[in-house]
């Protein structure tokens, strides 16, 4: 029988808690800091907006056995396209100079002007914008910190998967 399990819903709240606060953390950034966010900003905050409704159905639900796999997998798939995103992200702001691109006319601009497949890839080619590190903590930037989360959260999500009975 499955009353050997612990429930995960106080994990769950927990990661609901985190993504909440990223997002809390982003919009005090753009709205008091004055930092605008760049076209990968706005897309991690997509994918942190994705694990937030994640945590909250699973919060909800309070799976048991593979549904705590389900949850798991869709965690870990949620997880791998933030760490590619703070991935990019990351390794932009450390091009050298002369290495990185040209800031572009904007996310808004692309997506009313351009279709869908060249707006994504222009988002992940990335701009000027995405390069800057405009604010740091303990000496790393919001990617970088973005990349720790969502690695936190892959390791989290195996856990849920490979659990045994």
């Amino acid at each position: 029988m499955e009353t050997n399990h612990h429930s995960i819903r106080p994990s769950m709240l927990f990661g609901l808690i985190i993504s909440l606060g990223m997002l809390a953390i982003a919009l005090f950034f753009q709205y008091y800091m004055d930092l605008d966010p760049c076209p990968l900003c706005i897309v991690e905050r997509v994918i942190v907006i994705v694990m937030a409704v994640v945590f909250f159905f699973a919060f909800l639900q309070g799976p048991k056995a593979w549904g705590r796999r389900v949850y798991g997998l869709l965690i870990a798939l949620v997880s791998i396209a933030g760490l590619g995103v703070s991935g990019r992200h990351t390794w932009l702001q450390h091009l050298p100079p002369d290495k990185i691109p040209e800031c572009g006319p904007g996310l808004e601009f692309w997506m009313n002007n351009l279709p869908a497949v060249d707006v994504i890839q222009k988002v992940f080619h990335g701009s000027g914008e995405c390069a800057e590190v405009s604010w740091t903590m303990f000496g790393l930037s919001i990617p970088e910190l973005s990349l720790i989360v969502f690695s936190l959260f892959l390791i989290y999500s195996l856990k849920l998967i490979f659990k045994g009975r």
